[in-house]
């Protein structure tokens, strides 16, 4: 599959007189995890928001596929091919996995369907419901209410209902948020497979996860990029190490 990438020129986010993003760039490229950390209030979340169009930037450009898409809202973004996953797991937890995953696709329709036919009458969108299951591993789980699953399950379920809208590119904010070591190493296994065919921005707290899975780390303290560049060359800067990492952090201790 050919993926498409994404550029972000110059974003910038006010809300009052507080700048909670402030000039930041960075690129999406296929078959790349690209990180983005820092500490709690850098902006990572608002920049998320700004890629995925849930926020309008003060300022800016995002180009995808070729395209500044600044003025497309977030549902045309993921029709286009943006995916994004959020802090909280946004399922529906009385509805079954795969139930979940077929309302996911059906967003990805630009027809309206019908109102007076079950959603079973449209083959092509549970195909895609189980095909979006079993890239997560949760095929043997498609007829479980979504609420009863772990949380590592639910962490899952909610990729895989972005995966079910076909994405390019992913935009995931802390998918490993409360997990215990198990299913952390589940969800890195799970991701490195994933970013073969996207392109992957992943926002996270787990160092070791960041540094198993991002070849491009962006740093971010307070709305502004500290740094950017490869896994090495993130370790080696102190000024990051000073700022977020911490010596041992950044040799990957």
């Amino acid at each position: 599959m050919t993926v498409r990438g994404l550029s972000a020129r110059g974003l910038t986010k006010v809300f009052g007189g507080l700048t909670a993003v402030n000039n930041v760039s960075l690129d999406l490229s296929s078959g790349t995890v690209h990180a983005v950390i820092g500490p709690n209030g850098a902006g990572k979340t608002t920049l998320i928001n700004m890629l995925s169009g849930d926020l309008a930037p003060t300022a800016g450009s995002i180009q995808f596929d070729g395209r500044d898409i600044v003025g497309y809202s977030s549902d045309q973004r993921s029709r286009m091919g943006l995916g994004r996953t959020y802090q909280k797991t946004n399922i529906f937890g009385s509805f079954t996995a795969l139930e979940n995953c077929r309302l996911a696709a059906q967003s990805r329709e630009a027809h309206a369907l019908s109102i007076w036919r079950s959603t079973r009458a449209y083959p092509s969108l549970e195909r895609e419901a189980e095909r979006a299951l079993a890239a997560v591993g949760l095929e043997q789980r498609a007829m479980a209410i979504a609420g009863t699953l772990s949380h590592g399950e639910q962490r899952q379920l909610d990729i895989a209902m972005s995966l079910a809208t076909r994405p390019q590119v992913l935009l995931l904010d802390e998918p490993l948020s409360g997990m215990g070591a198990d299913e952390s190493a589940s969800m890195v296994g799970l991701l490195r497979g994933l970013a073969k065919d996207h392109a992957v921005l992943l926002v996270e707290h787990d160092m070791d996860a960041v540094f198993a899975l991002a070849e491009v780390l962006t740093v971010m303290v307070n709305g502004c990029v500290l740094a950017s560049g490869t896994r090495d060359q993130i370790r080696a800067s102190d000024e990051v190490q000073r700022a977020y990492l911490g010596s041992a952090e950044a040799r990957g201790g």
